[in-house]
């Protein structure tokens, strides 16, 4: 990983890509490997700002998850665009009763509670994409609230000459080969409808062919092996339907509670006689 000056970056690529002349001190060491490479004009042009050069042989996918890993807190700067919206939530703040003024500037209504101020309502104290004034910074500093996180941002990747934009990184073999279902689709669909053969539809074209062969076949008495097959399974549908139901309705009658029987209050008939013994 190169971070400098962009100014002395473009300088260095600028001479890797100028042709070595007699005089120069390193015209011996470079007159033999120089070749042009008008593609890094590419580079150059995405050396503005705090901008750095990753050079990696192995899979980029891998460099991307390193970077995203590496996040820290930073402490709102005064000056510096805010990333995100930051919100002081309401609640004890820890600050003693002596910084009640410093929340009234600020338009943030507060309370005295058990010697400490606490704040009534949720407050938003700084706007994304707005820069930090001095008071926000020193609200956020004194309540210890460190709201931003940065990390290092891929803006481009360059390979082969070319540059593609970092979303290419996050591809994987799923979604190709999920595009590439969608434009066979798309590609079936247009030969289809238009008439044009292409070898997508082929199959297509020929399974409707089949079914109006067999439409004809049924309407008439001409007829053909395989049409044979699918009248005789149409023919033996209602029997398997049949069976199918008889197979369903045997169940339910094993499944069927036998009935209660009652109970039969019978009259013994002074089998024991009435009289005490």
């Amino acid at each position: 990983m190169i971070m400098g000056k962009n100014t002395l970056m473009k300088s260095c690529i600028n001479h890797l890509m100028s042709e070595p002349v007699e005089g120069d001190e390193d015209y011996d060491e470079r007159k033999d490997t120089w070749k042009a490479r008008p593609e890094l004009e590419a580079v150059i042009r995405q050396l503005s700002g705090n901008t750095g050069i990753i050079f990696h042989n192995g899979d980029l996918t891998d460099l991307k998850d390193i970077l995203d890993a590496q996040v820290r807190e930073a402490p709102a700067r005064v000056g510096s665009l805010a990333p995100d919206d930051v919100w002081v939530r309401s609640g004890p703040t820890g600050l003693d009763p002596k910084q009640t003024s410093f929340f009234q500037n600020l338009s943030i209504q507060t309370k005295i509670v058990k010697g400490q101020v606490e704040i009534v309502n949720d407050v938003q104290v700084v706007f994304k994409d707005e820069k930090v004034t001095n008071s926000q910074s020193s609200l956020l500093d004194k309540l210890k609230i460190k709201p931003f996180f940065y990390k290092m941002e891929i803006k481009m990747v360059y390979d082969k000459g070319q540059l593609f934009a970092p979303g290419v990184l996050s591809i994987n073999q799923e979604d190709i080969l999920s595009a590439f279902s969608a434009s066979i689709a798309n590609l079936t669909s247009l030969s289809l409808s238009s008439g044009y053969i292409t070898k997508s539809a082929a199959p297509h074209l020929m399974i409707n062919a089949f079914k109006n062969l067999c439409s004809v076949s049924f309407a008439s008495d001409y007829s053909f092996p395989a049409a044979e097959k699918l009248k005789e399974a149409a023919k033996n549908m209602p029997a398997a339907s049949a069976t199918a139901t008889k197979a369903d309705d045997k169940p339910a009658e094993k499944e069927e509670e036998p009935e209660e029987e009652e109970e039969l209050d019978a009259d013994c008939g002074n089998l024991f006689g009435d009289e005490d013994y």
